[in-house]
């Protein structure tokens, strides 16, 4: 297995990690199977999150005797003391560990939430407690907003962030070079754009010629293991790169990139989440998810739209964000 080293952390991971969403739709038996087969070919880093249903004690369960020394991220949305306190064990508890590796804010998408985190009675007190107690290894954060993770790095909190970065969400070209500078680990997510690439393998193999740590696809068979992994150590040819080329082409105006450039509407409709929840509505295979999730957006959805059209002048990629928040909330909503 290729290895790299994971930032500051000195811990050397797989260059392909194992990203803990999809096996929340699969059987706790397939999921541990399937988990158990990244760990024999080599995958050493798992990421999950408390918001992922039972992807936490799925891969609990598969690391049961069978760790091999794995590297185990978790995350939490919680930017309180006590909530994020409350997270990290019942984390433990799911993981069977006694120690999590990595844990991470999660999900950070503006100043008023980090600034939040930041408060003594904030979520990084209870990081860093959890940390200086033995209950966690390493701090990171996640984000959607490369703008935001910019600014974060200076910050010196954060042993490691994760964001996405694939060949339609280039932004992160510059964060990656950033992070190299603080010599902060860069997880990436989303690297397939939430499965809008056909061609998995190429992307993949696009993303991991830049500097990045490690790579999280996301896996919910044994065959997309073993095909995932099977493209380590051979390089992007020029006929992959003119197949991707022509894959751009074809999303490039239907998937939204969470630039935020589009905010705020002044409805308050939070476009791109609306967006992202729909992408894993369709994408990943996660209705029920999605439509949970969706539910606590229930004062600003599409509906208030006035169509002013704002958000679509914003928009750098030009695309009919009236159009797909319509759609996307007729799924979502129903």
């Amino acid at each position: 297995m290729f290895k790299r080293r994971l930032g500051r952390t000195g811990l050397k991971v797989s260059a392909i990690g194992f990203g803990g969403i999809p096996i929340q739709r699969v059987s706790v038996e397939d999921a541990v199977h399937i988990i158990r087969r990244a760990l024999q070919l080599g995958v050493n880093f798992i990421d999950t999150a408390r918001v992922y249903t039972d992807s936490e004690f799925k891969i609990g369960l598969a690391l049961k005797d069978h760790s091999n020394g794995c590297i185990v991220a978790s995350k939490s949305r919680a930017l309180t003391k006590l909530e994020m306190e409350n997270d990290i064990k019942l984390s433990l508890s799911n993981l069977n560990l006694k120690r999590i590796d990595l844990y991470q804010l999660h999900n950070i998408s503006d100043l008023e939430s980090y600034n939040r985190a930041l408060q003594p009675d904030g979520a990084i007190a209870a990081l860093k407690e959890a940390q200086e107690t033995g209950l966690i290894k390493y701090i990171g954060i996640t984000s959607h907003v490369h703008s935001l993770l910019k600014k974060v790095l200076a910050s010196d909190l954060f042993d490691t962030i994760q964001f996405p970065f694939n060949p339609l969400e280039t932004e992160g070209l510059e964060l990656i070079k950033t992070a190299r500078d603080y010599d902060v680990g860069t997880i990436i997510m989303k690297p397939l754009a939430g499965g809008a690439f056909y061609n998995s393998g190429a992307a993949l193999k696009w993303i991991l010629q830049h500097d990045v740590s490690v790579v999280i696809p996301g896996m919910d068979s044994i065959q997309q293991v073993e095909y995932n992994l099977s493209i380590l150590g051979s390089p992007l040819t020029e006929e992959e790169l003119k197949a991707l080329k022509q894959e751009l082409k074809m999303i490039d105006k239907q998937i939204c990139r969470r630039c935020e450039y589009c905010q705020p509407c002044p409805q308050g409709i939070k476009i791109p989440v609306i967006l992202l929840l729909d992408a894993y509505y369709q994408r990943y295979r996660l209705p029920d998810w999605a439509k949970d999730r969706y539910k606590s957006l229930v004062d600003v959805t599409p509906e208030k739209c006035t169509e002013c059209g704002l958000c679509e002048e914003r928009c750098p990629y030009k695309l009919p964000i009236r159009k797909l928040i319509r759609e996307a909330h007729k799924r979502l909503s129903s």
